[in-house]
């Protein structure tokens, strides 16, 4: 606030983590530029129908009356509003009839959610025509990395030190900062495991498990397995999820649970599986249900226990007490991640905390685990000569593979056979905390996690999970026998899969102790790691990595010491 009434610019774009309260500082500017009569109207413009009556009902209670239901056909709207809320593709269907409306007083049009605008080229280039006289334009984005090159309107670009043009806030405000402000939950990430079989067009029977190294079709359909409501994976990890929610209303009385599901079947399956296992009805909220809005305004105000939706509550949608969630979609990109992720975080009370339930699959692990990086919007790579073609190219089948679904022609060409879940690990502030090897479901080790207390500040969270992984190894050596074999003594010697883990125990250790001797977020240093040694992020680097890492870090803290 302070900054923008500084220099009251024309153009202004504030990049907060979701539930750091965007639309109240929006409101707020709204409500001092119309008391100084520096404008006159207003237009909000959101992604979704619903977040248009969000956004009316946000700002009644700011004493500025929005018409949600305004069209752009529509012309003229009641004497009694200061101005309308409109979605994006409304806005792209008639830009000049909105032009007209912004000409005609002096507009301070909000655009929520501003990346949206480079959705689709005629989206982008209708806010431009319909807003471009408008007196003020104030930006707001939670998210504003994304993997097209449609540049955003309003929102300036500046070459970075690779010549690549970036996105340039005028304020930024990232998770970690508003973790330690306590203004969102820290959050948790159970991750699950476990063997799922399936059959391909060809007639071949595979079986994987999910989270070891595969190819990204095997990859999407061991996913896909694991999220069929017929196998056995789903059921167990709701019910993990459940007993999760429990705990947490242990001290949170209200909390609520969401379900993100890929589709309206899976949706309603899911929605049968919660009402066997707790004996309660969840709401279902579909997008093309005309009761939609009503039925997530019923469920943020009520105590209801769970809620199953597609796509819709993903974004901008502010229902405060849920606290537990389960990613049960096959959308894997960094910008749906960051916006479902987003429903859970914001605080209401101090000691507040969100659970996040994901499966263990390889692309989900590391945007977890890069929960406070700050992005910006990266228009593309600059090609400066011409052996430099073949870089881009590559780049650009780089992002094809990384997408987030399998090929068209992979699409209906396996057959879900069976599953089954494992807990695996939990993913916290950068770090990971489990136990050795995979743990069945209903276990005393997945309890050890499940019951942890629902109101803990971050430092406390921190510490009950290394006790917690701390006091199980402890129980585990006391009631072993002895050994047949000497245990190996070197990393060198186990396998692969504890091989990994004990690095990964280790960096983690290491960046841990480097957060207690510096202050610097456990996020910020793995990334700062990933930055000068190469590779993806801890959960899914390679041995070499790792110890590439563990080594890099060493340096650091022998450097600050001489």
């Amino acid at each position: 606030m302070r900054k923008y009434f500084d220099t009251l610019p024309r153009d202004f774009l504030a990049v907060a983590t979701p539930g750091a309260g965007k639309t109240t500082f929006a409101l707020s500017v709204a409500a001092e530029l119309l008391g100084r009569r520096l404008v006159d109207r207003l237009v909000v413009v959101a992604p979704t129908e619903h977040l248009k009556t969000q956004w009316a009902e946000a700002a009644a209670k700011a004493g500025i009356p929005l018409d949600p239901a305004y069209a752009a056909g529509k012309g003229r709207t009641s004497k009694d509003y200061l101005g309308v809320a409109v979605t994006y593709a409304g806005v792209a269907v008639n830009p000049l009839a909105m032009r007209i409306r912004t000409e005609r007083f002096k507009t301070l049009v909000i655009l929520d959610e501003v990346h949206h605008a480079g959705d689709a080229l005629s989206w982008g280039e209708g806010i431009r025509e319909a807003f471009e006289p408008a007196a003020r334009r104030l930006s707001l984005t939670g998210t504003p990395f994304r993997s097209d090159v449609n540049p955003i309107p309003f929102v300036t670009y500046e070459p970075g030190p690779d010549g690549i043009p970036r996105s340039v806030a005028d304020y930024t405000y990232g998770y970690a900062h508003a973790l330690a402000d306590h203004v969102v939950r820290p959050v948790l990430f159970l991750a699950y495991s476990g063997q799922m079989q399936w059959r391909t067009r060809a007639g071949d029977e595979i079986a994987a498990r999910l989270g070891e190294p595969l190819t990204k079709d095997m990859t999407s359909q061991a996913l896909r397995t694991a999220l069929d409501p017929k196998g056995s994976w789903i059921p167990s990890v709701l019910e993990a999820a459940d007993r999760r929610l429990s705990e947490v209303r242990r001290h949170v009385p209200d909390a609520g649970g969401l379900v993100i599901a890929t589709d309206q079947d899976s949706a309603r399956s899911y929605a049968k599986t919660l009402r066997s296992i707790t004996g309660e009805a969840p709401t279902v909220v579909l997008s093309d249900e005309k009761a939609a809005s009503k039925k997530i305004a019923q469920f943020s105000e009520g105590d209801a226990r769970w809620m199953v939706a597609v796509r819709m509550v993903s974004e901008g949608v502010d229902v405060p007490r849920l606290a537990v969630g389960v990613y049960a979609t096959t959308t894997a990109t960094p910008l749906f991640f960051a916006q479902a992720v987003g429903r859970f975080v914001r605080a209401r009370n101090r000691g507040e905390s969100a659970s996040v339930f994901v499966p263990s699959v390889p692309s989900l692990l590391g945007f977890a685990s890069e929960m406070e990086v700050e992005r910006d919007h990266v228009l593309g790579k600059v090609v400066r000569d011409d052996d430099d073609i073949f870089a881009a190219e590559q780049e650009m089948l780089d992002r094809a593979n990384a997408a987030e679904g399998a090929s068209d022609e992979l699409e209906g060409s396996y057959e879900a056979l069976g599953s089954e879940a494992r807990f695996d690990r939990v993913l916290y502030d950068g770090g990971e905390f489990g136990h050795e090897g995979e743990v069945h479901v209903g276990s005393e080790e997945e309890m050890d996690f499940l019951g942890i207390p629902g109101l803990l500040d971050p430092g406390q969270m921190r510490e009950l999970l290394q006790a917690r992984q701390s006091e199980r190894r402890k129980k585990q050596r006391a009631t072993e026998s002895a050994p047949a074999r000497p245990r190996p003594d070197t990393v060198a010697e186990v396998s692969t899969h504890e091989q990994l883990g004990v690095l990964r125990r280790e960096l983690n250790g290491l960046v841990a102790a480097w957060h207690h001797r510096t202050g610097q977020a456990h996020g910020i240093t793995h990334a700062a790691l990933r930055k000068e040694c190469g590779g993806p992020a801890a959960a899914v680097a390679t041995a070499d990595q790792l110890a590439a890492r563990i080594d890099r870090i060493r340096e650091w803290a022998t450097r600050k010491s001489g």
